[in-house]
């Protein structure tokens, strides 16, 4: 009788670490009220939740300010062409003030259970890009949160550049061309590719789960395109109703 509950246990042990985890895609933006993707909010809604992890994306100002934000523009202004003091002058639509990448591990740190997903997006040279990448491991090291963040990014060469600073880090990569042989190949953890990849490679979640590699998808909105990557065994979901998926 022990040994059957044993081995129940360890069943559902590793039942429990097949199934798919959720990432709120720029937070949990899309919450009752409503807030801001990227926001401090966003990220607090997502901690309420208990799910794996929350996403953001990393930008660097003119005069070298680690900044949050997706797009190249927040309101009229490029941020890689402006100062931090012109861009923090325009609040986000709920009302914060324009967050730096301290603000929000501030306020990531306050949960541990969750892990930051931290995307640097791409910049206009590789000297950029790598100095933005070298600032944001320094701060994140800095704030002793390396256990707590993993690393996405569309540009090649800043996967290369954590894996070369912070090689314990977790890197998936995002664009979506290269096939699971090629991701192990160039050194990374992980494949975070749109849905439409995997739909149209029907064979790559299983070929890089037999690498050893990391399975994300992003951005899953829809029920039964989330539950046809699940039968496939991805293992990460990136999507903007992560309290309509986390506990299918």
């Amino acid at each position: 009788m022990k040994n059957f509950i044993l081995g129940l246990a360890v069943l559902s042990t590793g039942l429990m670490k097949a199934q798919t985890q959720i990432i709120a895609h720029r937070g949990y933006f899309q919450a009752q009220p409503p807030t801001t993707e990227n926001s401090l909010k966003s990220l607090e809604n997502a901690q309420k939740l208990k799910i794996y992890g929350s996403e953001f994306d990393v930008r660097m100002t003119k005069d070298g300010i680690l900044v949050i934000n997706h797009d190249e523009h927040h309101g009229k202004m490029e941020i890689s062409e402006t100062s931090f003091k012109e861009l923090e002058a325009q609040k986000l639509s709920n009302g914060e003030k324009f967050p730096t990448l301290k603000d929000y591990l501030k306020q990531g740190k306050k949960d541990a259970s969750l892990k930051l997903i931290v995307e640097i997006k791409p910049a206009k040279t590789p000297e950029l890009e790598n100095e933005l990448t070298q600032k944001t491991i320094k701060t994140i090291k800095d704030m002793k949160l390396e256990s707590q963040t993993e690393f996405i990014s569309f540009s090649l060469n800043i996967c290369k550049e954590i894996k070369k600073i912070a090689p314990a880090s977790k890197v998936q990569y995002l664009n979506g061309e290269l096939s699971p042989e090629q991701i192990k190949k160039e050194g990374l953890d992980g494949m975070d590719y749109h849905y439409s990849v995997f739909q149209k490679n029907p064979t790559w979640i299983a070929d890089a789960k037999t690498l050893g590699l990391i399975t994300n998808s992003w951005t899953v909105n829809d029920v039964a395109v989330y539950d046809e990557l699940k039968k496939q065994g991805i293992g990460f979901i990136t999507t903007n109703i992560p309290d309509q998926l986390k506990n299918k």
